[in-house]
């Protein structure tokens, strides 16, 4: 099969007609073997009832059901455990990103050899303050923390390598960062297309402000995670030694005092300092105990797949 579009959708019943057949109407066009995935995350409307008809009246239409509300990041989890295209295209049911962008992004995958492609609305049709501005600093915090030089990390219309899907995984609300994800995992050629936005035409948007303060937090995440998720004993551990030196200096500076200059003064306890350097001594040493822990549940993790992989390559030996 050519490609397989995932569409994850929340109370979309209007749209949902419309884009099957554009979407149709391109793939037929162009020749592709095609599949439309619907993913519907919890509808409270008509969207399952369309889904259904559409896929009686259209073999290549499937659909898979939430019970409840669990966000774009699962419902692209679902999508891309069954997709068996070539070529994995996700995109919004709103009709604001445009199915005749497939052709292209098919073409950059399969024969410039892209893992990703990643579309960019230039041109939008949102609300500059609501919407644009906050768009413009998430993506310019996103390109400076994880390396990853795109100017649009949340368009929904994207494309992936079959591959691609396979080994990342989206959890959280981590739909945004799919391709630091994918880059993380070793997927480095990414590219990026202009693609072209369109206007809402019905309903309303699900996401309001609170997805920018969510999509900084979930950045930071995956900041963290990316640089130092394979080595905590480097923040950890440095963390922690420096903040034991400070204390220990601290309760050097407060001995040599009591002991060869002030000795006739009160009590070490009963200066400030001292609880400042045993405070300090303490967290670093509970910082450089939690790096400590996190390397040695790494290096048993590594160990147990490096077991598995060398019984299955037992196994094919023998068979």
């Amino acid at each position: 099969m050519d490609i397989s579009v995932v569409i994850p959708l929340l109370n979309e019943d209007e749209s949902l007609k419309e884009l099957h057949d554009w979407i149709v109407s391109v793939m037929l066009s162009n020749q592709f073997s095609y599949e439309i995935l619907f993913i519907d995350d919890g509808s409270t409307d008509k969207s399952w009832q369309i889904i259904s008809e559409l896929a009686e009246i259209n073999p290549k239409v499937k659909g898979i059901r939430f019970l409840k509300n669990f966000g774009k990041s699962q419902a692209l989890h679902a999508g891309f455990a069954r997709a068996i295209g070539d070529v994995v295209i996700t995109m919004d049911a709103d009709l604001q990103d445009n199915p005749e962008e497939i052709p292209e992004l098919f073409k950059m995958i399969k024969e410039d050899k892209y893992d990703l492609i990643s579309g960019w609305k230039k041109k939008r049709y949102d609300s500059y303050f609501s919407k644009n501005l906050p768009s413009k600093l998430f993506n310019w915090a996103a390109r400076k923390t994880s390396g990853v030089n795109l100017n649009d990390f949340n368009c929904g219309l994207k494309a992936y390598s079959n591959t691609v899907v396979k080994h990342i995984e989206v959890y959280g609300e981590m739909h945004r960062y799919i391709p630091v994800l994918a880059k993380n995992a070793g997927f480095v050629n990414i590219g990026e297309k202009v693609v072209q936005h369109q206007a809402r035409k019905y309903g309303h948007t699900k996401f309001g402000m609170s997805r920018f303060i969510n999509g900084f937090l979930d950045l930071i995440t995956i900041w963290f995670v990316s640089r130092f998720g394979k080595r905590p004993m480097h923040l950890f551990g440095a963390l922690g030694v420096l903040m034991f030196i400070i204390g220990l200096g601290f309760a050097l500076y407060l001995g040599i005092d009591k002991l060869f200059i002030h000795p006739t003064a009160r009590l070490i306890t009963d200066r400030p300092q001292f609880y400042i350097a045993l405070s300090t001594m303490v967290i670093g040493s509970q910082l450089f105990i939690a790096g400590f822990l996190g390397e040695l549940i790494l290096r048993s993790k590594a160990e147990q797949q490096r077991y598995f992989i060398k019984e299955n390559l037992n196994l094919s030996t023998k068979s």
